[in-house]
């Protein structure tokens, strides 16, 4: 299971949990319930048991309980989606991400979006933070202002040619205030829409309605952008087309005027040694119409949903600080924190007591960042929580199936008993090594299928 290499490269202590897990007598259903959550790195432990019995007659048609399995555990997944937290867990996240933001733009009917979504305006923009000082980078020129032709993996590129003098406070308030500012942006939006349409709001809310996806990425320097798919529909969502007047050059042209409007700034006020801040997107403006795969662009729905969910996984951590909250200033040193994103998190930590409504130290680890991360309009398309029911009532319907039971939601005779208790959540260290090498063969086996898919795709 494990390989070699993962084995000589382990401490004493890890070898011998792990050796302990393999040669325990539960460790086969153990495996089978590591296999059920996708290799989670920290699932949670339930204790319990769940009753199935006839209404009528009393007698327990199937019993469930905790106390056969390895530990007296069940194993469930945790869900995270950060990537640096639990891998598997972010794997199944950005799927489902993918799936409801390509739903958006291609159609699906089982998600109850139809295919006539695809002739609607949509694009792809990103807004970008503004400038809170120089820093390495790669321009087009190929040589950064510094005078160094920085490589690709460079650890230098994002952080500031003079630490000294760049704005750490600015940058962090504007991470803090990133929702915000996304939410006077869509507010925005739909006001440049309907003047450009001779139009005032509410009649506007009678012919278009303004839909997005989006996801927020941390770029290296620190600073928080959007990548957002955003279309404009008919009054009732995806499956009313819009006026004919609704293009996407209007579209375009609105997200323009409505990214540089004074509505959309925030300004923060002075306190003590800090001076009073306006705040409002960067001049880096993207904005891309979205076409179909046959079109031959680069910006097309595979590849956006793609680039959404690819982003969906990832936080502040990209950017050299921790995935997990900050206590004190001394752990910082304890974890070699870089210079930059340490001296952000301490920036966060100095205004905390300034600006207390903003939380800026509860979400130092953020880098000041305390808003979603992936989110999207009402009806833009379906949700990950319906995805993620159709999955459960999936798994429900095979076992029932598999133990010969009707369902209790169409069957009145059948009554359902459950009593659930959490019993904590992780592994030991070498079920976590046993667990990393689970995720890597089911990964593994998910790349092998796509591939034949593919390949048999290619000679049809």
């Amino acid at each position: 299971m494990t390989d070699t290499a993962t084995l000589a490269g382990l401490d004493p202590d890890t070898f011998g949990d792990l050796l302990r897990v393999a040669g325990s007598p539960g460790f086969d259903r153990w495996r089978d319930q590591v296999r059920r959550t996708g290799g989670c790195a920290n699932p949670i432990h339930l204790t319990g048991w769940t009753l199935t019995k006839d209404k009528a007659t009393g007698q327990a048609l199937h019993h469930y309980s905790t106390e056969d399995e390895p530990g007296g555990r069940l194993r469930v997944a945790c869900g995270n989606r950060r990537a640096s937290r639990c891998p598997a867990c972010a794997w199944m996240y950005a799927a489902d991400t993918y799936h409801l933001i390509r739903a958006g733009l291609a159609g699906d009917q089982d998600k109850d979006v139809p295919a006539t979504v695809r002739d609607h305006p949509r694009v792809f923009a990103t807004l970008t933070a503004p400038s809170f000082g120089p820093v390495h980078n790669r321009p087009d020129s190929g040589r950064c202002r510094c005078g160094t032709h920085h490589a690709p993996d460079d650890d230098a590129l994002g952080t500031p040619l003079d630490p000294d003098t760049y704005d750490y406070a600015a940058a962090v308030l504007f991470n803090n205030h990133a929702g915000n500012l996304w939410q006077r942006f869509t507010n925005r939006l739909r006001r440049e829409i309907a003047a450009r349409a001779g139009l005032t709001q509410r009649e506007l809310k009678e012919v278009v309605r303004v839909s997005y996806g989006k996801v927020a990425e941390f770029q290296k320097r620190g600073a928080v952008h959007f990548h957002a798919v955003v279309r404009l529909d008919g009054p009732a969502g995806p499956k009313d087309p819009p006026p004919s007047w609704a293009t996407v050059q209007l579209l375009t042209d609105s997200i323009h005027a409505a990214v540089v409007h004074s509505y959309t700034s925030i300004t923060v006020p002075a306190a003590a040694d800090q001076p009073a801040r306006e705040l409002r997107w960067g001049s880096q403006l993207d904005i891309r119409p979205i076409r179909a795969f046959e079109a031959g662009t680069d910006i097309t729905e595979q590849g956006v949903a793609s680039y959404v969910a690819k982003y969906a996984t990832k936080a502040a951590e990209t950017t050299g600080t921790i995935d997990r909250r900050v206590g004190n200033r001394e752990v910082l040193v304890l974890l070699e924190v870089p210079d930059h994103p340490r001296r952000l998190i301490e920036a966060c930590f100095d205004l905390d007591g300034l600006y207390p409504d903003r939380r800026l130290r509860a979400w130092a680890h953020m880098l000041g960042f305390r808003g979603h991360f992936s989110s999207k309009s009402r009806r833009y398309s379906t949700t990950l929580g319906a995805l993620r029911q159709v999955r459960a009532d999936y798994r429900a319907t095979q076992q029932r199936e598999e133990l010969g039971l009707s369902d209790p939601d169409q069957d009145p005779t059948v009554l359902v008993l459950t009593d659930w208790q959490y019993a904590g959540q992780g592994h030991t260290p070498g079920e976590s090594v046993l667990a990393a090498s689970i995720a890597r063969d089911l990964q593994l086996n998910r790349e092998t299928a796509r591939e034949a898919l593919a390949l048999e795709g290619d000679r049809s």
